[in-house]
C-alpha cells in the first residue's frame, strides 16, 4: 500500500495502476463516475485527481490490515489548483482525511479499493462564491 501511495504522491498514473490488479474493482464512495472495474477504468480517475490536487503530502494516522486486506486512515495535504471533487480550488490549501478499504489479491496487488474522502472539510476549505 505504501507503494501505491508513493505513485499517488509522485502522480505518476502508470505506476499507480501497477499496483492494482487487471479486475480491480475501484470505488470512489460518492463519485458520479460510480465504481469502476479493471485497472485501465481507474485510468481517468487518477489524471483528474493529479491535475486537481497538487503538493500531496499524506500522513497515515491509523491502520489496522489482516492476510489479505488494510482499512487506512490518513490526513492529505497540499494545493486545489484545479477543481478537485467538482469544486474550484483556485491554487487554495487544502486538508481533508481520507479512509481506504483494501483488499489484495493472492499476489499483492490491489482487487478492491474503497475510499471515503471526508467532503465536508473540502466543501468547508473552498467555498464556491
Amino acid at each position: 500500500m505504501d507503494e501505491h501511495f508513493r505513485f499517488e504522491a509522485n502522480d505518476d498514473v502508470e505506476g499507480v495502476l501497477g499496483t492494482l490488479a487487471d479486475d480491480v474493482e475501484h470505488d470512489v464512495v460518492g463519485s458520479p463516475a460510480g465504481p469502476t472495474h479493471g485497472a485501465e477504468s481507474a485510468r481517468p480517475f487518477y489524471e483528474g485527481l493529479f491535475q486537481d490536487l497538487a503538493d500531496s503530502q499524506v500522513t497515515c494516522l491509523r491502520r489496522l490490515y489482516g492476510p489479505d486486506f488494510l482499512v487506512d486512515e490518513s490526513l492529505w495535504r497540499g494545493t486545489a489548483p484545479g477543481r478537485p471533487f467538482g469544486l474550484q480550488g483556485r491554487g487554495r490549501p487544502l486538508e481533508f482525511r481520507l479512509l481506504h478499504v483494501v483488499e489484495f489479491s493472492g499476489t499483492g496487488a490491489i482487487r478492491r479499493e474503497n475510499v471515503w474522502i471526508d467532503y465536508a472539510a473540502v466543501l468547508k476549505q473552498l467555498p464556491q462564491d
